[in-house]
């Protein structure tokens, strides 16, 4: 632009100061000239002069062919047409009993073929016809495109069971030209029809504490259980009858976590005063108390072939200690927030630690660090439950229940329709999963599938508040065919399955989801 408006112009520099300093202006004059500097006054490379000359050569070899049809191959296309009709119209061929008065035959060939044993028409003739009128080569190039002979196809056909069929060509769908059979066969194998359970319903409630119940824990023989309230009581009742047997005190807060040794008489305990205790249950007393964590213990747990005992808390650690030395054996850190829940396995990983931090940790004892961390929850993961049968686990969380496959906590499969909190999971034998949510709703699942047949929400008992119905733990008796919840009411409720109930009154009505979560 500053060419276009000044046919001449002129520059001033400023050179350096002058050993008088003084500055010195030197004025020059630019060519009187309008016209820029183009890139066609640049030298021409090998390469581009190559290209330039190639082009040239192929727009004088193809533009006198500019525009006309390329020549049509007749076999080919009839070859093509052929194949064509047979995939695209081979599932349609039966015809409407309506339609049979308007097919008519074709003089020269032999149309009909009549069967007196069951009354079919069949078209053999004319299809064989078609292909015969090909070239060898181009039958070959048919038979080559199906992977069996035109003739074969049409004459292994079986014969139709249908007495009432007026069809020129009977139907006949093989499996590889079934597409809805493989589809649904595809979704069958993808979404396994639920088994069906009986519901649940409720047997009996036992009244006694004064505060939340927070934890519970059944005897392996199946003849009591022990529950921990927030009224700093461990309550032992009778399975059978629901009588209360005994009240244990010692802890000075909430009692949060209960687990019964299958090999000593022993009963462990833990709360929110930092201590784990160890109850010997032949003589109703703590013979042993575990100091070192640094703020409330939350769950416990009995490694199930070794003398140790695991607990969790809100210190962000997982500490193994010996039962009888009362030794820290180690102290597993890596949790960035409170340590929720903790169980134990004979076979590797031996434990499993769910977080608020809404991560999962799979540990080595052996050497004290985590082999795996599971991201997929994006909430507090606050309780895990592990399957009695199958070498895995699930974890419940705020709107999500998730399973998982050991040994690398490989993710299988989530559970849809979780709306709430989830705060207890139980699973039994049978493969029914319980969800307990801190809203007070129970929902019963099929393990194989994640369909909930059951949702319950029992309400709350006279004198507690409509928003006191948390369930904040849960567990089967041994035999896997008694259900019992502790509850923000106050009260522990017992539940089992409705016996009446047939597969007849309770139908199963599971709907396969469109589209499942890979995460």
């Amino acid at each position: 632009k500053s060419y276009k408006r000044k046919t001449r112009r002129t520059k001033t520099r400023m050179l350096k100061k002058s050993r008088s300093g003084k500055k010195r202006t030197v004025r020059f004059a630019l060519p009187d000239t309008t016209e820029l500097p183009t890139a066609e006054t640049k030298p021409e490379s090998y390469v581009e002069k190559l290209v330039r000359l190639n082009k040239q050569a192929a727009r004088d070899m193809f533009l006198p062919n500019y525009g006309m049809e390329c020549p049509r191959d007749e076999d080919s296309s009839n070859l093509c047409l052929k194949i064509r009709v047979r995939d695209e119209y081979f599932t349609v061929r039966d015809l409407p009993p309506l339609s049979t008065g308007i097919q008519r035959p074709v003089k020269g060939k032999k149309r009909k073929d009549f069967s007196a044993e069951n009354g079919v028409i069949e078209d053999v003739t004319a299809e064989k016809e078609d292909f015969d009128g090909l070239d060898p080569q181009t039958q070959e190039n048919v038979n080559r495109q199906s992977g069996r002979s035109a003739e074969d196809f049409v004459q292994n056909l079986p014969e139709s069971k249908s007495e009432t069929s007026t069809a020129l060509i009977k139907r006949h769908i093989p499996a590889e030209y079934s597409v809805g059979a493989g589809q649904l066969a595809l979704i069958r194998r993808r979404f396994p029809q639920p088994e069906w359970h009986c519901p649940w319903k409720l047997k009996t409630v036992l009244s006694g504490h004064l505060g939340w119940v927070r934890s519970i824990a059944v005897d392996p023989a199946n003849e009591w259980f022990v529950t921990g309230s927030n009224d700093r009581t461990i309550k032992v009742w009778d399975l059978a009858s629901g009588q209360l047997k005994l009240t244990l005190t010692g802890h000075i807060n909430a009692v949060t976590g209960l687990c019964v040794s299958d090999r000593h008489p022993y009963l462990f305990s833990v709360g929110d005063d930092k201590l784990v205790r160890c109850w010997d249950m032949e003589q109703n007393k703590t013979i042993r108390s575990y100091h070192g964590h640094l703020s409330g213990v939350y769950d416990v747990a009995i490694h199930p072939t070794i003398d140790v005992v695991v607990t969790c808390g809100r210190d962000s650690s997982v500490r193994i200690w010996d039962i009888r030395t009362k030794a820290a054996i180690h102290v597993l850190t890596g949790h960035q927030s409170t340590v929720a829940a903790v169980k134990t396995q004979a076979a590797d990983p031996q434990i499993i630690s769910g977080s608020h931090d809404s991560t999962i940790r799979l540990w080595d004892i052996r050497v004290g660090r985590a082999t795996a961390v599971l991201t997929n929850h994006k909430k507090s993961v606050r309780d895990v439950v592990l399957h009695p049968t199958e070498f895995s686990f699930a974890s419940g969380s705020a709107n999500s229940v998730k399973v998982w496959k050991f040994p690398n906590g490989e993710f299988m499969r989530n559970f849809d329709g979780v709306d709430a909190v989830i705060n207890t999971l139980s699973l039994n034998r049978d493969n029914i999963l319980i969800s307990g949510a801190d809203e007070g709703t129970l929902k019963f699942w099929d393990w194989k599938t994640g369909y909930c047949f059951q949702t319950i929400k029992a309400p709350p008992q006279p004198g507690s508040l409509d928003s006191e119905c948390g369930i904040f733990a849960s567990t089967f008796d041994i035999t896997g065919s008694r259900l019992i919840t502790c509850e923000a009411d106050k009260t522990i409720k017992i539940w089992k399955e409705d016996d009446e109930a047939t597969p007849e009154s309770h139908p199963v009505d599971y709907k396969p989801p469109k589209r499942r979560k890979r995460y």
